[in-house]
């Protein structure tokens, strides 16, 4: 298969609830002192309805509130995660992989009693030449939506293998 196969090819697909403690927490890994992250009181002044997540919650959101009989059909139709194959294939010659450049766009701050579902694609896969040396970016984007199916974060993600 090229790589020109996977791009637009879907990678996942997650619903995950916001829940308070588990932003709170993610808050404190991060070091986020601010008080809008951990006291509803100080939330709620500061215009929020809802403890809100960090700003980069979402990336590790799967992690933090998924729930296995809540999750959506896997778009992937049992096939896995296509970045993974991508990564697999570039890997046997060798080589680093690094995370490139990552980008979150926030259409509404994302807060504690939400219940967004994201979907993951591979928007593209292009190689450049750089000191002789190849290196292939593969770009993946996730959007989160809520439960009326509105745009809440797009995340947009590069994967850089260098040989």
């Amino acid at each position: 298969m090229s790589f020109d196969d996977y791009k637009g090819a879907p990678m996942s697909a997650h619903t995950v609830r916001v829940e308070r403690g588990a932003t709170s927490r993610f808050a404190a890994a991060v070091t986020d002192t601010n008080p809008v992250y951990h006291d509803l009181r100080a939330a709620q002044a500061a215009g929020f309805d809802g403890i809100p997540a960090p700003p980069t919650w979402t990336f590790a959101s799967t992690f933090l509130g998924a729930c296995a009989e809540e999750q959506p059909p896997d778009p992937t139709d049992g096939k896995g995660n296509p970045m993974m194959a991508i990564m697999s294939d570039l890997m046997k010659s060798g080589g680093l992989v690094l995370h490139g450049e990552q980008e979150f766009v926030y259409h509404r701050p994302v807060q504690s009693g939400d219940v967004l579902t994201s979907f993951g694609r591979i928007n593209d896969i292009y190689t450049r030449e750089s000191g002789g040396k190849v290196m292939t970016f593969v770009v993946m984007e996730t959007v989160f939506k809520n439960e009326k199916g509105e745009p809440v974060v797009t995340e947009i993600f590069n994967l850089i293998h260098r040989r």
